[in-house]
């Protein structure tokens, strides 16, 4: 894991370009404080942080393919290196160091862009062909690594995170409204958008080439796909799946197991991530280091089966334990990170949790996501199989009353009430036949946020259809596939990639120079899931039902049938004490600055204020949107207002 940085275009490289890319590769110093490279020629600037995992001794970056003709910089872990490297030997090519990262030059060299298909890994890849004067950008699969670029100056930019790219490009530090909207409504901002004006996200599975005269190509090497409804199963039976699944992800855990420090992992308690410690003692790692989270709050913590495991697998367990108050102190330092608006707190135990696992002396640790998606483990797939059930019938008494079943974990459940569930899911069966019909409730309820944006943009974003924008995202396949194939790709294009891979995952992890691995989004995982029947996923309404036979033989009964319970942190509440809020909320959300920022009403936001000083925001809607608020005012302040204080200052130094 690392941090990269850099420019293609322009003139004979200058004083100032290196000046450039050191400021630029500052700001990364969290995604890679072991080491620091540039390389600088014309047409070209390339800088590297570097957390050395595999390799240390000699995979220092920029690396090129020993003539120099080719030359990368690179953020993740290509995990399938060591085979790609014994077939490119085969055919000759000779290796300088042992890192994955010249994996990538030598690929590049026989196939051409076509490399990235050969990569298992989760990479944000920048590659410069010296001879043709052209950049070629690519990111993972699934977005686990980020990789944003902006042009300006005759140039194309690009960076591991956008702090990077303001610190070279100062203009772009202008909050985007649609960008805005759309971290409202999907909890995140829908690739290739960001919150910030001018600035561009590589979306997943995508690759980008810019050719000698500036011109540009956008490819995509890869995409969630599934068969059509109705196809026949790909197995024999449902226990030849299991067995090859079990092997499957043993596999894919083995892979992600390499490198040339140890390896830790997470334990949450749940299926996914206690399986994932299970294959981790299959594959023969006799001492595993485990780490996780616990609360005050019994709504939020999963200690007693955390322990369960830790008792199960005999790992070596540390557990950090985070208070309301260490969320609320903590928060300022997530947004700084996340550079987006953030809806929950869930992301600030996580961050704390990888300072840990950095003062234990880990790097690198395993985590459980990405299980929920591939499989089916979420409530809103369960909410979408009942409501179509409902639709049928709409005027039926009892076919709503199978929600009953869902949110047990939930003190405040939706649910809790018959006649408030029943007005709750009806919204959104117009769109019944709509292939985003799932994804309808959730949405509406995030979108109750914008009602506190100031009156112009509150406007522009009534304007804005969530529902029609993610249905223009889908590939036309998708009018074939099974209602739950369509709800698991619109699930893993909005929430995965904008929010649970980002401010989740990614950004949370490197805070603290850690590098989250995923064995559940090996590509290959992916891929044979997609390929199996709805109901070897969702059975009835029991999540997940094929890894549950997987994993089964692993775990204890109790771990392996446990219902889904969604990974929470207490939101609005921890930022405050005795009714008084921590006093940067007070001085975000008081109706000076709230007013100076122009992004919100300042009186919807003091009735809001008030109302969760009295402790009555106990629903989604007032909690994600006060976390929103707050959150956004956050990064006007880190990203805007200070850097337009201190802009006449740096003017004047001639540093800007």
């Amino acid at each position: 894991m690392c941090g990269l940085a850099g420019f293609a275009g322009g003139a004979a490289p200058t004083p100032e370009d290196r000046r450039e890319l050191q400021r630029m590769a500052a700001t990364l110093r969290h995604r890679g404080p072991d080491a620091h490279g540039i390389h600088l020629a014309p047409g070209i600037g390339l800088a590297h942080t570097r957390l050395s995992i595999i390799d240390p001794a000699t995979g220092q970056q920029p690396l090129h393919d020993g003539t120099g003709a080719v030359w990368t910089v690179f953020n993740g872990e290509i995990f399938n290196y060591l085979e790609l490297r014994e077939e490119l030997q085969r055919e000759g090519y000779a290796f300088r160091t042992r890192s994955d990262t010249e994996v990538i030059v030598h690929l590049y060299h026989r196939h051409g862009d076509r490399f990235v298909e050969r990569l298992n890994g989760q990479f944000a890849i920048a590659l410069w062909d010296a001879r043709r004067q052209r950049l070629v950008l690519a990111r993972d699969r699934a977005g686990i690594r980020p990789l944003y670029h902006a042009r300006a100056r005759g140039r194309l930019w690009f960076a591991s995170e956008v702090k990077a790219l303001l610190a070279a490009l100062p203009e772009c530090a202008r909050l985007d409204p649609d960008g805005l909207v759309q971290a409202f409504t999907f909890w995140g901002p829908a690739d290739p958008d960001t919150l910030f004006e001018g600035v561009r996200s590589l979306p997943p599975g995508h690759l980008l080439a810019v050719e000698a005269d500036g011109s540009q190509t956008l490819t995509r090497y890869w995409d969630w796909e599934f068969p059509d409804a109705g196809a026949p199963a790909p197995f024999a039976s449902l226990d030849e799946a299991v067995d090859e699944l079990r092997a499957l992800l043993l596999d894919a855990v083995r892979l992600q197991l390499r490198a040339d420090v140890p390896v830790g992992a997470y334990l949450s308690g749940g299926l996914d991530s206690s399986g994932i410690v299970a294959l981790v003692r299959q594959a023969g790692i006799a001492s595993v280091r485990t780490f996780s989270v616990t609360f005050d709050d019994d709504e939020f913590d999963e200690r007693e089966q955390q322990q369960a495991m830790v008792r199960h697998l005999g790992t070596e367990h540390t557990a950090v334990h985070c208070t309301r108050r260490d969320i609320a102190e903590a928060f300022p330092a997530l947004v700084r990170h996340t550079e987006a608006p953030v809806l929950r707190t869930a992301p600030v135990p996580l961050m704390l949790l990888s300072g840990e696992v950095r003062r234990s002396g880990y790097k690198v640790v395993l985590t459980g996501e990405g299980a929920d998606e591939v499989f089916a483990g979420y409530d809103l797939f369960k909410e979408a199989k009942v409501r179509r059930f409902w639709a049928r019938r709409p005027d039926s008494a009892w076919r709503h009353l199978l929600l009953g079943r869902l949110y047990g974990y939930l003190p405040h459940s939706p649910v809790g009430t018959p006649g408030f569930a029943r007005a709750f899911f009806a919204q959104g069966l117009e769109h019944i036949g709509r292939p985003v019909f799932a994804h309808a409730p959730r949405w509406a309820t995030s979108r109750r946020a914008l009602a506190f944006l100031s009156p112009d943009l509150r406007q522009r974003a009534m304007a804005f259809d969530p529902l029609a924008f993610q249905e223009r995202r889908l590939p036309p396949d998708a009018a074939r596939w099974a209602p739950l194939s369509r709800d698991q790709y619109v699930e893993a294009k909005s929430l995965m990639a904008g929010y649970l891979l980002s401010s989740q995952g990614d950004r949370v992890a490197m805070a603290n120079s850690v590098e989250g691995r995923f064995p559940f989004l090996d590509h290959r995982v992916v891929e044979f899931a997609n390929r199996l029947p709805p109901r070897w996923k969702l059975r009835g309404l029991t999540e997940k039902h094929i890894l549950r036979k997987a994993l089964e033989p692993l775990l204890p009964p109790a771990i392996a049938r446990r219902a889904k319970q969604p990974y929470r942190a207490p939101d609005a509440s921890s930022f405050f004490e005795d009714g008084r809020p921590a006093d940067y909320v007070a001085e975000l959300l008081s109706p000076p600055r709230i007013r100076d920022a122009g992004l919100f009403d300042a009186d919807k936001v003091a009735m809001l204020l008030a109302k969760c000083r009295r402790g009555r925001a106990a629903g989604f809607g007032d909690n994600q949107a006060f976390v929103g608020i707050v959150s956004t005012m956050l990064l006007h302040d880190t990203f805007i207002r200070r850097r337009d204080a201190a802009a006449p200052a740096l003017r004047a130094t001639g540093t800007e």
